[in-house]
């Protein structure tokens, strides 16, 4: 394919739009690809790759923090969702090395001038969070048991409804059940 061409495509305002915003919005550039990268290197058990992606989800992270905050007011300007598809494709490149970049330059100095404070909030929430899961263990309980039931309800449900032809399948929730005489042999004696 002539790059000539690809740019253009890229570039063409209503595809672009359509499939930039897709990419970007449905995590397939940030997440997808990334989350079976780092399969990947967990799996190899190959440091280097280990490190690369911890990296980048450190950025990629700080970079959904932000975007949090700004996303409602940058969406707008034009060619936004190009440049964040940009910025999520320049943070993965090995080329690029841009985690690494964007680690070293930004997120680190900042980390490291605040740990002490970030600390003393994290170790706070989570004593908060463990206090308040010690305090509320039977509802917990109870909220688990009542998901899990709707889930394995709505999985029968839906494998009823796309195989209709297996027949019932007993489970959490049942419903009146109607037998039907389908022999000839009733009014004809």
């Amino acid at each position: 394919m002539d790059p000539e061409v690809g740019l253009r495509l890229l570039f063409s305002p209503l595809v672009s739009n359509i499939v930039v915003r897709t990419a970007c919005c449905s995590c397939s550039v940030g997440v997808v690809l990334p989350v079976y990268s780092t399969f990947k290197a967990i799996e190899g058990r190959d440091e280097n790759e280990q490190k690369k992606w911890l990296l980048y989800w450190a950025a990629y992270g700080s970079f959904s923090v932000v975007e949090l905050c700004t996303d409602k007011f940058l969406h707008w300007f034009p060619l936004y969702y190009h440049m964040k598809f940009a910025f999520l494709v320049w943070l993965q490149l090995p080329t690029t090395d841009g985690a690494r970049q964007m680690y070293m330059t930004h997120l680190r100095p900042v980390l490291l001038k605040h740990q002490a404070r970030l600390d003393q909030v994290v170790g706070f929430f989570y004593g908060q969070t463990s206090k308040f899961v010690s305090m509320h263990q039977a509802e917990i309980q109870f909220v688990r048991a009542l998901l899990m039931k709707t889930f394995v309800s709505a999985n029968q449900f839906a494998m009823g409804f796309i195989h209709p032809q297996r027949g019932h399948v007993s489970g959490a929730i049942e419903g009146r059940r109607q037998q039907f005489d389908t022999s000839d042999s009733g009014d004809e004696d």
